[in-house]
């Protein structure tokens, strides 16, 4: 039994998914990947390839390639219903979760190979042959990169509600202490 019903778009979700799919672009990810992570989103409900594909009009095979990199990613997951034989596919509509998972795997695609690099430089025993200030500013880099790794973990460590408060009062602060600056 097949249980596929084109999903309509309507005009607000077809502006967020395909804004979703720009901003996606921007930050290095494939349009179409975005775009698909966007309709499940939106979707609130397993959405089988086919389905994806024409509610997005979009290749079949463009949609297999996005499902496999967001499954990669851990921002989707296949899902099977009942009576039904196809795969169908899921996200999390929890948007701290979704985060969190973002934060997480660029932080292992991005920022622990740089770490390495930073950390490889350094202790590289041709270092002190390099330019005047070389060592001093990659060392200030990686200071700086562990300290906002470090800052990041503790807050994805928070619950939601902590973190949100937690974020609410650094806005508060951030704005004091500018006052007290100007």
């Amino acid at each position: 039994m097949t249980r596929f019903h084109l999903m309509e778009l309507k005009p607000i979700a077809e502006r967020f998914i395909l804004h979703w799919g720009e901003m996606g672009s921007r930050w290095g990810v494939n349009r179409t990947v975005a775009q698909v992570h966007a309709l499940l989103y939106l979707a609130g409900r397993p959405l089988d390839a086919e389905e994806i594909a024409q509610t997005l009009n979009v290749a079949r095979s463009n949609v297999s390639t996005s499902l496999k990199e967001l499954q990669a990613w851990k921002l989707v997951r296949m899902v099977h219903l009942l009576g039904d034989r196809k795969d169908h596919f899921e996200t999390s509509t929890d948007v701290w979760e979704l985060f969190k998972l973002i934060v997480e795997g660029r932080r292992q695609r991005e920022i622990d190979p740089t770490l390495g690099v930073l950390r490889a430089c350094l202790d590289d025993p041709q270092l002190p042959a390099e330019d005047d200030g070389t060592e001093r500013r990659i060392r200030e880099t990686l200071e700086f990169v562990e300290i906002l790794t470090t800052w990041s973990d503790e807050m994805l460590r928070l619950k939601p509600e902590t973190l949100m408060k937690t974020l609410g009062m650094g806005a508060k602060l951030s704005r004091a202490v500018r006052k007290k600056d100007a």
